[in-house]
C-alpha cells in the first residue's frame, strides 16, 4: 500500500513538473522577445515627450500638453530665434550694462568688454549663460523685449501653440511655461539647422574676448559623452521647473528627441527613454514598397511603352508590427497618347497607415516618345492589312 502511494505521488510530481515545463515551452512559443511595443514608458517626470524628429511623430508621452516651466530649457528658443534672424553671427558686438550680473547660471560678462554672437551662443548653451542670454537678446532684438517677441512669434510659426516665453534665459515667471510637445517640437525644428546643431553638440570650447582674454567652455549635457548617438540639446533646473533635459540622438539615420520635465533622474531616464524608442521605432522609406508598373501604353508613339516612377522619397518611423498596416493607392492612367514629353504627370501614388493618408505623390512619365509619323502609320496599316 505504501509502495502504490508513493508511486502516486512520484507520478504526481512528474505530471506536475511535465505541466510547467510544457506551460513554459508554451509561453516561449507564442511570444515575441522583440515585441515589447506594449510596455510603457516609465518616467518619473511630471511631463514627457519622445518624438522622432524628421516626422515628428510621438512615440511615447507622458501629460505632454502640460502647461510647465522648463527653466534653461528656454535658451533653445533663445538659440534658434537668434541664429535665424539673419544678424551676423561673427560680428563683434559691446556686452551692456543690463547683462551684467544676471542671477542663475553666468558666464560672468562684464560691461564693455565685447564678443561676437557666435561665442555667446555657446556661452549660451554649453554652461547655460543666464547673462549671455540677455547679451544674445539685447544685440539681436535691439531691446530684450522686442528679442522676447520675436521668441513668441516663431514658436507660433513652429507650431508650438501652448507655449509663452517672458524672459531668454529661462527663470521662473507666471508668463513662462510650454509643454512637453512644444518643446520636442522646437526642438526638432531648431536642430535642422546646422549651426545650431553644431553648438549645442560641442563637448568643450574656447572662446575669446576682443581683448584676448580666454573662457574655456565645458557642455553640462553628460548624455554627451555616456549616450550613443546623443548630440545635444540642454539642461536645465530652477525651484518651480525641478531638473529638465532635452536630448537629441541619431542612431542608423533615425533623429529622436526626448524631453523631461520636472524629473530627477534626468540623464539617466532620458537615456533609457530614447534607447527603448531605438529599440521599437525604425525609420523606414515607404516608398520603396511601390509595386506599379514601370511601364504605360503608348499610342501612336515610336514605342509602345513609356517608362514611368516617382521622384519623392517618404521615411517614417514604425515598428515592426505596424508595416501590416501600410498600404497604398494607386490611381494611374491606362494609356498615353504621343508625343510624350518626360515628366508629365500621369497618375498619383497615395500611402496610408491606419486608414489615415500620410503621403502623396504624383506618378511621372521618365523619358520622350516621339509620336508616329504619317510613313509609320501608314506602314503599320499596310503591315496590319
Amino acid at each position: 500500500m505504501k509502495n502504490k502511494l508513493r508511486s502516486a505521488l512520484c507520478l504526481l510530481f512528474v505530471l506536475i513538473f511535465l505541466f510547467a515545463a510544457t506551460a513554459g515551452g508554451l509561453s516561449l512559443l507564442f511570444s515575441d522577445s522583440n515585441n515589447t511595443f506594449a510596455e510603457s514608458y516609465n518616467t518619473s517626470a511630471k511631463a514627457m515627450c519622445v518624438m522622432e524628429a524628421s516626422s515628428q511623430r510621438v512615440l511615447a508621452q507622458k501629460n505632454s500638453s502640460a502647461q510647465l516651466p522648463m527653466a534653461s530649457t528656454t535658451k533653445i528658443m533663445t538659440a534658434i530665434t537668434a541664429i535665424e534672424s539673419g544678424v551676423d553671427l561673427n560680428k563683434v558686438f559691446e556686452i551692456s550694462p543690463r547683462a551684467v550680473g544676471v542671477s542663475g547660471t553666468s558666464l560672468y560678462l562684464r560691461a564693455g568688454e565685447k564678443f561676437t554672437l557666435r561665442d555667446l551662443l555657446y556661452g549660451l548653451m554649453l554652461i547655460s549663460g543666464n547673462d549671455a542670454s540677455v547679451a544674445i537678446g539685447e544685440y539681436v532684438g535691439g531691446s530684450v523685449e522686442k528679442f522676447i517677441e520675436m521668441m513668441n512669434k516663431k514658436a507660433q510659426a513652429i507650431g508650438a501653440t501652448n507655449s509663452h516665453f517672458d524672459n531668454t534665459h529661462g527663470l521662473d515667471s507666471k508668463n513662462h511655461y510650454t509643454t512637453a510637445y512644444d518643446l520636442a517640437l522646437i526642438t526638432s525644428y531648431a536642430m535642422q539647422n546646422p549651426t545650431f546643431k553644431e553648438i549645442v553638440s560641442t563637448k568643450n570650447i574656447k572662446i575669446t574676448n576682443s581683448d584676448g582674454k580666454n573662457r574655456y567652455l565645458k557642455n553640462k549635457n553628460k548624455l554627451l559623452s555616456s549616450l550613443e548617438g546623443c548630440n545635444g540639446v540642454k539642461t536645465g533646473f530652477t525651484d518651480d521647473a525641478g531638473r529638465c533635459l532635452v536630448t537629441s540622438c541619431e542612431r542608423d539615420g533615425m533623429d529622436v528627441v526626448c524631453v523631461v520635465l520636472n524629473c530627477g533622474p534626468m540623464f539617466e531616464e532620458s537615456a533609457a527613454l530614447l534607447d527603448k524608442a531605438f529599440k521599437e521605432y525604425h525609420l523606414v522609406d515607404l516608398t520603396s514598397g511601390y509595386a506599379f508598373k514601370t511601364k504605360l501604353k503608348v499610342e501612336s508613339g515610336q514605342q509602345d511603352y513609356v517608362k514611368i516612377g516617382t521622384y519623392g522619397s517618404y521615411y517614417y518611423p514604425l515598428r515592426t508590427d505596424e508595416l501590416k498596416k501600410v498600404k497604398y493607392k494607386y490611381t494611374i492612367d491606362e494609356s498615353v497618347e504621343a508625343p510624350v514629353e518626360s515628366g508629365r504627370a500621369i497618375g498619383q501614388v497615395e500611402i496610408f497607415i491606419d486608414n489615415d493618408l500620410h503621403f502623396s505623390e504624383k506618378i511621372y512619365t521618365m523619358e520622350n516618345v516621339r509620336r508616329n509619323s504619317i510613313w509609320e502609320k501608314l506602314k503599320d496599316l499596310i503591315e496590319q492589312w
